[in-house]
């Protein structure tokens, strides 16, 4: 066992789990995570230097592009997804790539994750560019999939992360390094458990601050929200009640004239500012999409 491979180890508290009844198997996997946040705490500086390269993609009309194999792939997608319901971001501007293809979002593809030239195809095949994030997310920060992902990316000019959750081996293929040390798993090598709760737990902090600075968020409403089903609009009719006191109805007409990209922000402006639906999106995007400039 490699020694510097903390996850591929077992934790000492849970070596007798296999003997423990139901209650004491749940509390030693909850005592295990008990380390995460704390974790992540100390990875602070790294996924903020992060988050500066995802907003310098985004603000250039470039990608955040995720790329991982296994558990770690399936956080990205996971994430990922959530863009456009949640801040009205174009699925294209966030997306995942895992070792094996769609398919491995819902089983396991065995040895796609040994495949480097899949990696570099990869990203050959999404038209990586200089104005691209290429973000890799490996537990072990081995996986040749993403190494050789990252690798292709640099060579088009592409910035370029890594998630970590082990200390990270010389001269991984990334400017950024994420190092969340959560060390031996509950069950040793089983990556899905502490590993994969700090990878989601950073991934949140990524793309929630990055969306945050690139003002997709008014106070703390998601104001770019998308309105595709019964519970975003009614969220969207909430939020026009507490932003600007629209009575439900209103807030139905609001939404309907302001039809198109950020129609909760346009038609927070006609509300507050007595603005028809053009104007409203014209002062908006004069304002580069930040309300609260807007709104004063």
């Amino acid at each position: 066992m490699t020694a510097s491979w903390k996850t591929e180890e077992g934790l000492p508290e849970s070596r007798w789990i296999d003997r423990a009844g139901t209650r004491e198997v749940l509390a030693i996997l909850h005592r295990a995570d008990e380390v995460v946040h704390e974790a992540v705490g100390r990875a602070l500086p790294a996924i903020e230097r992060t988050v500066e390269l995802a907003m310098a993609a985004l603000s250039a009309g470039g990608r955040v592009v995720y790329v991982g194999a296994g558990t770690s792939g399936r956080l990205g997608a996971l994430d990922a997804a959530e863009m456009p319901p949640t801040f009205g971001l174009d699925p294209s501007r966030v997306f995942a790539t895992i070792a094996g293809g769609p398919a491995a979002l819902s089983r396991a593809v065995e040895g796609a994750e040994d495949d480097r030239e899949a990696g570099r195809r990869a990203m050959a095949e999404h038209g990586v560019s200089p104005a691209d994030l290429v973000l890799g997310i490996t537990a072990s920060g081995r996986t040749p999939f993403v190494l050789a992902a990252l690798e292709e990316a640099g060579t088009r000019g592409a910035a370029r992360a890594i998630l970590v959750a082990n200390s990270a081996p010389p001269a991984l293929p990334a400017e950024t390094v994420i190092e969340v040390l959560v060390g031996a798993e509950a069950i040793a090598g089983s990556t899905r458990l502490k590993s994969g709760t700090a990878t989601k737990i950073v991934l949140n902090l990524i793309t929630t601050a990055t969306m945050v600075r690139l003002g997709k968020v008014y106070e703390n409403l998601m104001v770019d929200l998308a309105p595709t089903n019964e519970k975003l609009r009614g969220r969207a009719r909430r939020i026009l009640a507490e932003v600007c006191g629209a009575t439900a109805s209103e807030a139905d007409r609001l939404l309907a004239a302001a039809a198109g990209p950020s129609p909760v922000k346009v038609a927070i402006a006609m509300k507050r500012l007595g603005l028809s639906a053009a104007e409203a999106r014209r002062r908006l995007d004069e304002a580069g999409g930040f309300l609260h400039r807007l709104l004063g």
